[in-house]
């Protein structure tokens, strides 16, 4: 500061000139920048030359996670964003590692969003070891594509790791001979394959197993043994039932006693009957369809799917098994389409509905077709008939 004979003095070891702002002191002990950034105006900046992090990370750690971020990936966004990170996430997101880890909700793929980079984004992850993207990809180029060796080859891979809904895909195409003539039908080789993923747990095997042995298709015929395999199916989608509600905390988990549910299906297969258990009076909630199946309703009932059953066969100019004339399973969350002329088979009662398994009957039938399956001719024949006897001579 000036005084009036023009002197200067200090201050704190400064030298105040007038006309310039005071000088910001320096931070105090304990309140300094961190190494590699400093204090602008209050914000934090990272100065060029600053210790990058992620460097000291080993290759095998950053796979590590990577792996764990695309096994609990809700989309395909989730991976693309790491990709557009920096060059060497993406260099490491393209390790088999990652695609052989992504979840399945990454892999749902909507009929609407089919696109050629969905295909090869499936194909990645399949060539890397993932089984749902074998089987998803499998089903769409067996079923949507037309693309028969292609998509049996995949069901093949993923029912070879284990994968139970690729087994049991594989046991309907071997039941009706998909792909192929009727004459080419392994009722025996079906039969095998449903077992092997009733074991695994998968409920439309066991249900379908279920009724192969009551009726002695494929397999030699118990029908005890069919009827306890029949009630395990429906106690097995109970517990599935109960515990998704648990998950989504919905009301259905503490509105069935499963003590009391448990112990009438204990009821039903020492009775000797085979009753579901929605007949005992639980009404469960409707399952959510599989992302592949979900696919398939979504793709025929697009414009894309009258496009694909009206593809012409190379050099015989025939559309590929007269696609006008084959029929969707009954069953509207299956989603399968029939490969030849009455390939499903019918209901023997009313002849209107079709279905690739009888697992889709009985799920069709207790949804909806209970309320649909009316024989009106041959009732009013036989009341007709009644009515001639009562009537007085």
């Amino acid at each position: 500061m000036r005084t009036r004979s023009g002197s200067l003095y200090c201050n704190g070891g400064e030298v105040a000139v007038v006309g310039q702002k005071r000088k910001r002191s320096a931070s105090p002990v304990g309140q300094s920048a961190v190494a590699g950034e400093c204090l602008s105006g209050g914000r934090r900046k990272r100065l060029a030359g600053g210790p990058d992090y992620l460097d000291v990370l080993t290759d095998d750690l950053v796979l590590s996670i990577l792996s764990k971020l695309a096994a609990s990936a809700s989309a395909p966004s989730d991976l693309l964003s790491v990709h557009l990170t920096c060059k060497r996430l993406n260099d490491l997101g393209g390790h088999d590692m990652v695609f052989a880890k992504a979840s399945p909700a990454s892999l749902a793929v909507k009929a609407a969003a089919w696109s050629e980079p969905a295909q090869r984004f499936l194909k990645r992850c399949a060539d890397a070891g993932n089984l749902e993207a074998c089987y998803i990809l499998g089903m769409i180029r067996f079923y949507c594509l037309g693309s028969r060796s292609g998509g049996a080859a995949l069901l093949a891979r993923a029912a070879v790791g284990g994968h139970a809904a690729a087994l049991y895909s594989l046991a309907v195409i071997q039941f009706n001979g998909s792909g192929g003539a009727k004459s080419d039908r392994d009722l025996r080789a079906g039969a095998a394959l449903c077992a092997r993923a009733a074991a695994l747990g998968h409920v439309d095997a066991l249900r379908e197993l279920g009724h192969c042995l009551q009726d002695g298709y494929g397999v030699r015929r118990d029908p005890a043994e069919g009827r306890r395999l029949l009630v395990a199916a429906n106690a097995r989608e109970l517990s599935l039932a109960l515990a998704a509600a648990a998950a989504t905390r919905h009301p259905f988990a503490a509105a069935v006693p499963l003590g009391a549910a448990a112990a009438a299906a204990a009821a039903a297969g020492a009775g000797g009957g085979c009753p579901l258990l929605s007949d005992f009076g639980w009404s469960l909630p409707e399952a959510e369809p599989h992302a592949v199946n979900q696919f398939m309703v979504d793709w025929w009932a697009s414009s894309r799917g009258a496009q694909a059953a009206a593809v012409k066969k190379p050099g015989t100019g025939e559309s590929d098994g007269d696609g006008a004339e084959l029929r969707l399973c009954s069953h509207v969350r299956c989603g399968r389409r029939e490969t030849r002329r009455h390939e499903f088979r019918r209901c023997s009662v009313c002849g209107a509905a079709n279905y690739c398994s009888r697992a889709c009957q009985a799920l069709d039938w207790k949804r909806a077709h209970k309320a649909q399956c009316v024989p009106m001719d041959r009732w009013l024949i036989a009341a007709a008939n009644a009515a001639g006897e009562a009537l007085p001579q």
